[in-house]
């Protein structure tokens, strides 16, 4: 099973560099569907190793990224919305061997979902092993798909993108650690976030206060 991880990984690679933005857009689309069992850091930390020797454009990078991950989001929403919970949790059922997905990504999702509501799409972009799947209890539960939904996915891919595009432009010619450190980076980049967000809302919060 290692040896065609990285057999794939190693073909992910060649994509990335033979097809560039059009390479990372079905990379980043594929992964986020679980048809390639990778992290999306693979090709995000490589387009960004691209961007610092001059060969793409960061915005360019970034949008393709996003663009990918938008595009898997509206399919797993639409797979929400045309099979339903029950038979989903089924059909995962029979493709856990394959170790593609498994019952409690779906878990996962569906909970983060029920916790924050419509927020739930921005956090779920956001957390290792989640990503697109939040699409799918946001179409199980019919939420509208253009508005919120489209506007915290498209914030969401964009940062969680944005954030391994600029690593891998920073590491250069290391990116490749990334594969070896994933677990560890994809730790400190959510608490960062987290960091991020409770500043932001302590701030505001504070600021309230002040002209109430």
């Amino acid at each position: 099973m290692s040896d065609l991880l990285a057999g794939i990984g190693q073909w992910a690679v060649e994509i990335v560099y033979s097809f560039g933005y059009w390479g990372v857009f079905v990379m980043v689309a594929l992964m986020n569907l679980h048809v390639l069992p990778l992290p999306t850091q693979l090709p995000l930390c490589l387009g960004g190793f691209l961007v610092g020797q001059g060969q793409f454009s960061f915005l360019g990078m970034l949008g393709a990224s996003t663009a990918g991950a938008v595009a898997a989001s509206q399919v797993l929403y639409h797979v929400g919305v045309w099979i339903g919970e029950d038979r989903l949790r089924k059909i995962i059922l029979r493709f856990e061997r394959y170790r593609l997905v498994f019952t409690e990504d779906l878990d996962k999702a569906m909970g983060e979902f029920q916790r924050y509501g419509g927020t739930a799409i921005l956090i779920g972009h956001l957390v290792p092993t989640v990503g697109a799947l939040i699409s799918v209890p946001a179409g199980i539960r019919r939420m509208p798909i253009f508005g919120r939904f489209m506007f915290y996915t498209v914030l969401g891919s964009a940062s969680w993108n944005g954030i391994f595009i600029v690593l891998g432009w920073v590491l250069g010619a290391n990116w490749m650690v990334v594969k070896q450190y994933t677990t560890i980076i994809e730790i400190v980049v959510l608490a960062a976030m987290v960091g991020g967000v409770i500043w932001f809302v302590q701030r505001r919060w504070r600021a309230a206060r002040r002209h109430s």
